[in-house]
């Protein structure tokens, strides 16, 4: 039997492409491939990740959508910079291990 890789050690990368949901206001997200489904660890079917798109690297949130079996990383405007709806980013993600576990403490 093969031993299970950490989760929290996977990165994610893929190629995206953005799209904006409503008018003003609304927000602008890279969609996940199908083949990659985030485990929902928070509340709100969301799972706290480590993001970079296009080398901008933050602490988010992956947003689950119930209805279609997506899920989507917002992106926002400091991070995307002149990309807007219909432009390609590179993603890289990784599971947040502190938001969804705590904090590490080393053994004393």
């Amino acid at each position: 039997m093969k031993p299970q890789r950490d989760p929290f050690e996977q990165t994610h990368c893929f190629t995206a492409t953005l799209f904006h949901t409503g008018g003003k206001g609304g927000w602008t997200f890279a969609p996940l491939p199908k083949s990659l489904q985030l485990p929902v660890t928070g509340s709100w079917g969301m799972t706290p990740v480590i993001a970079s798109v296009d080398g901008k690297t933050w602490k988010t949130t992956v947003w689950n959508d119930t209805k279609s079996g997506s899920q989507f990383l917002p992106v926002p405007k400091k991070v995307r910079g002149s990309k807007a709806s219909g432009d390609k980013v590179e993603v890289e993600l990784r599971m947040d291990r502190e938001r969804i576990l705590g904090p590490v403490h080393p053994l004393e």
